[in-house]
């Protein structure tokens, strides 16, 4: 355990941007499983409704720094390749 003041500081910040950063993560990870679901079942108007959800979780992800700017586009561009082939 931290000793001097800064230092215990230093670790109640890290734990909450801890906290938020798996918050966010989560929050992510749920709406693309989500996404995928509803594709694979062949609900495709219903994935195509949810996609601006998806798309906002993944862009805030993105800039909190969660994870990296192009993971995020990957990540969309990835989705919307799949909508479009389930779609078809």
């Amino acid at each position: 355990m931290p000793i001097k003041k800064s230092a215990k500081k230093y670790l109640r910040a890290s734990r909450k941007r801890a906290t938020q950063n798996t918050r966010i993560q989560k929050t992510f990870k749920d709406a693309v499983k989500k996404l995928n679901e509803l594709a694979k079942a062949g609900k495709i108007e219903d994935a195509k409704k949810m996609f601006p959800t998806v798309q906002k979780a993944l862009d805030k992800a993105a800039k909190v720094g969660v994870i990296a700017k192009n993971a995020a586009a990957r990540k969309k561009s990835r989705l919307v390749k799949m909508m479009k082939k389930e779609g078809k």
